[in-house]
């Protein structure tokens, strides 16, 4: 669908420093994007490509965090990357983002774009994580996209992040919390130095997320950070939630 023929919103997230044009209905943004960038741990003059970015919540929201950070959003979905160009503009941040057209893990569309092998110093990515089959998917065609992968779609994620990323370079995702054994199988032998931070949607409830931080290269440990938990017993925002998704605060997941 061409993005003219897209219902769309214009929204304020992280306490207004950061405007999103987004489809009114499917896939839109919500707390997994804002936690992502807040876990990625940039540094200024380095370089950052969020995969499967969407609108470009996750790499925007980094790049407001970091004013001489650059990013590049890739998308496969044209009317989403089409939007996450419009919210480049509507954010001011033009020098230094632009939206890629590109399936993830194609990775000759990537290079024609300019995304060649060892160019980054920061990869971020909220992959598809319900495995098709397994979950029901939703009528609306882009949130299905943006949600709805196969049994082996994450460790392709993380071969392509490999391709893209410079040795020693960090790899920040977000995945389901029940899968985090998955995680752990698709980074090993391509990346170390991993780092965790479960997500809890209350002190009573079980995990639904977990934030992970690998190195290229890194040595083989892993360390398992304090929970982030998002509510409290009345179901309000804790304070180390509105840090992070209204204050942009970072997420430390072990780096300076």
């Amino acid at each position: 669908m061409a993005v003219e023929q897209l219902e769309t919103t214009q929204d304020a997230v992280l306490g207004g420093r950061l405007t999103l044009r987004q489809p009114k209905r499917g896939h839109r943004v919500g707390h997994d994007a804002i936690l992502l960038a807040a876990a990625t741990a940039a540094r200024s003059g380095e370089f950052a490509i969020d995969l499967g970015a969407g609108v470009g919540a996750a790499g925007l929201a980094l790049a407001a965090r970091i004013t001489d950070v650059h990013v590049a959003l890739v998308e496969i979905d044209a009317a989403l990357c089409a939007l996450a160009a419009d919210n480049i503009g509507l954010n001011r941040m033009e020098a230094r983002a632009r939206a890629v057209l590109a399936n993830v893990e194609n990775g000759e569309a990537l290079a024609a774009a300019g995304l060649v092998a060892a160019c980054a110093e920061r990869v971020l990515m909220n992959p598809p994580f319900h495995i098709a089959g397994r979950q029901q998917g939703s009528p609306e065609p882009g949130r299905r996209l943006a949600h709805l992968g196969d049994d082996d779609l994450l460790p392709r994620w993380v071969a392509a992040a490999s391709r893209l990323l410079k040795p020693q370079g960090v790899l920040t995702l977000i995945w389901r919390a029940d899968g985090l054994a998955e995680v752990r199988q698709a980074l090993g032998g391509k990346f170390g130095g991993v780092a965790i931070v479960p997500v809890l949607p209350r002190r009573d409830a079980p995990a639904i997320r977990v934030l992970v931080r690998a190195v290229k290269g890194g040595k083989a440990t892993e360390v398992i950070f304090p929970e982030l938990v998002l509510n409290d017993a009345e179901d309000r925002p804790t304070a180390a939630a509105e840090a992070v998704l209204r204050h942009g605060e970072r997420l430390l997941l072990g780096e300076s």
